[in-house]
């Protein structure tokens, strides 16, 4: 099996993203996470509102944690890189580096649930867990 996919989202740091320095206010970094998480599931076909749709799933954060390195500034252009270290039967785990020029700004480890519309959690479809697939780290992943 080849080596996974990691998804590549390139942002411009804008005045309303900072703080009165200049520096990227430390809770955007989760909105850039987020951008990343949702422009990889477009790029395996996975669209949210469709899939709400389709099956009355959603995905939500259930747990995150981030180590903050370095600063993004107004005008950087910063990468928010995402892959799945893991599948589960109704969640994900997914590692999103937020960097710039090479260099990490953030790492974010997020648990990301799969639930109906009461926030129940339930199974991934196997289409779903199909179509993330490519982007999965170790192969099987963990279930």
């Amino acid at each position: 099996m080849g080596e996974a996919k990691t998804h590549v989202l390139r942002l411009r740091v804008y005045y309303e993203d900072t703080d009165a320095a200049g520096i990227v206010y430390y809770a955007n970094y989760f909105k850039f996470a987020e951008r990343g998480r949702t422009e990889m599931l477009r790029s395996a076909g996975l669209e949210q509102s469709l899939i709400l749709k389709k099956t009355g799933l959603r995905f939500l954060v259930r747990n995150c944690s981030i180590e903050y390195l370095s600063s993004a500034r107004l005008d950087d252009v910063i990468e928010v890189h995402t892959k799945i270290l893991g599948i589960r039967a109704a969640s994900m785990i997914v590692m999103q580096i937020i960097g710039r020029l090479g260099n990490t700004l953030a790492s974010i480890k997020s648990r990301i649930a799969c639930v109906d519309t009461h926030g129940s959690p339930k199974r991934l479809p196997p289409e779903l867990e199909t179509s993330l697939r490519p982007y999965l780290t170790y192969g099987q992943g963990a279930r």
